[in-house]
């Protein structure tokens, strides 16, 4: 998705090339990658001769906004603030989150209110 999000929508043949610098893999296995993404639908196929082009369905902040609401519900109880503590609390939060610093207590409140709010 991090290829594709700034392409806008591709072909397995240039989301291959994208990825190639960094990350070879074989043409199959990315087109088995955004075959399963289309059924799970998080993009868009259609076809377009004899290929298919994706185009993602939610924007990179959807996507990170879901997968954080996920860990927060399966791993937090839907606690934001027990996710911070454990950020907080960990020895490898360094690790977990790389530019990450632990919160200061004001630094918290911002969650507190998103938490109050809905958001």
């Amino acid at each position: 998705m991090n290829t594709l999000w700034p392409m806008g929508e591709g072909t397995v043949r240039e989301i291959r090339e994208r990825l190639a610098p960094r990350r070879a893999r074989a043409y199959t296995t990315i087109m088995t990658i955004m075959d399963r993404l289309a059924r799970k639908g998080v993009v868009e196929r259609r076809k377009d001769g004899r290929k298919y082009v994706y185009r993602p369905r939610l924007s990179a902040q959807e996507a990170r906004r879901n997968a954080i609401a996920r860990i927060v519900n399966d791993f937090f109880g839907g606690s934001k603030d027990s996710l911070l503590a454990e950020l907080n609390a960990s020895p490898d939060a360094d690790r977990i989150v790389p530019s990450c610093e632990k919160a200061s207590p004001t630094e918290t409140e911002p969650a507190r209110e998103m938490k109050n709010t809905g958001a």
